[in-house]
């Protein structure tokens, strides 16, 4: 077990090569220790509005609350750690925000937005999400989606009717069961896991996993990790060479490595080695 560091994080939003705008929305935060992406959906631009009110409610929520909480203590009547009950409730306020957004602008009736959040803190990741976009975790070499996507296509495979790969090429596979300023109130998903040193987190919008096999998601984060940035503007381009349909965002994070001792100890200077040599002689 170990106090976490520093994060390295990466954000990066792409139209893609078929839409005429991008209706994504990212941030991350490596003091607050925070990620948030979203993918709007909407008539006249509206779903860039309500991405772009989600990143910045939660956001501002985490900012505000965070270090007011014991954030890996143990919430006793819901059995969750208090940051993931903080994300829940900066997801819940975001859909609020957006849903009375919608009802007192006729031009943003309908809108809404999916929603991946995840709160890094000590040696655990909370994260919390809404629709289809997602959080994968590669470990080692092991490449794991820790979400489950809100969408229709989803309950298909859960209840047999399609294989994950014949998934990829079935109509309306981009159809959500949940999302964000819909209605007035939304159900979130929760999840927490610990973190090990080196771990890499990567939440993305389904315009990347849409274009991308997992082998191939994976494949460019071994190769190009670290930097993050190289591997971030990778997973970017090899989105758009596959076609390229729909705005690709991704968000890197690296758990950092503990810090050891170095097997070669700095020099000494001569007052130093007086020291040292005089405390010897007494």
């Amino acid at each position: 077990m170990y106090k976490l560091g520093k994060l390295a994080i990466v954000c990066h939003s792409d139209t893609g090569l078929v839409r005429d705008h991008n209706e994504d929305c990212v941030a991350g935060d490596a003091t607050l220790g925070a990620v948030v992406l979203a993918d709007g959906m909407g008539g006249y631009q509206a779903g860039e509005v309500a991405s772009e009110i989600a990143v910045q409610r939660i956001m501002q929520e985490l900012h505000e609350r965070r270090d007011t909480l014991k954030l890996s203590e143990i919430d006793g009547p819901s059995g969750y750690r208090h940051a993931s009950l903080l994300l829940q409730q900066a997801v819940l306020k975001a859909n609020q925000a957006i849903y009375r957004a919608a009802q007192q602008q006729p031009a943003y009736h309908g809108m809404g937005t999916t929603v991946v959040a995840a709160l890094f803190y000590e040696n655990w990741l909370s994260v919390a999400h809404v629709g289809d976009s997602r959080l994968y975790r590669l470990r080692g070499d092991t490449l794991a989606q820790v979400t489950s996507d809100h969408s229709v296509l989803q309950e298909l495979i859960d209840h047999g009717f399609f294989t994950r790969e014949q998934a990829r090429h079935a109509p309306n596979r981009n159809l959500v069961t949940r999302a964000l300023g819909v209605n007035n109130q939304v159900k979130v998903d929760l999840g927490e896991s610990p973190l090990e040193s080196g771990d890499i987190y990567l939440l993305c919008s389904d315009g990347l996993n849409d274009m991308l096999e997992d082998a191939t998601i994976k494949h460019i984060l071994q190769r190009y990790c670290p930097p993050l940035e190289a591997a971030g503007q990778q997973l970017i381009q090899a989105a758009n060479a596959q076609g390229g349909e729909d705005n690709v965002s991704v968000i890197l994070v690296q758990i950092p490595l503990p810090v050891t001792p170095s097997a070669h100890p700095l020099p000494q200077s001569w007052w130093q080695r007086l020291c040292h040599a005089y405390k010897r002689r007494a």
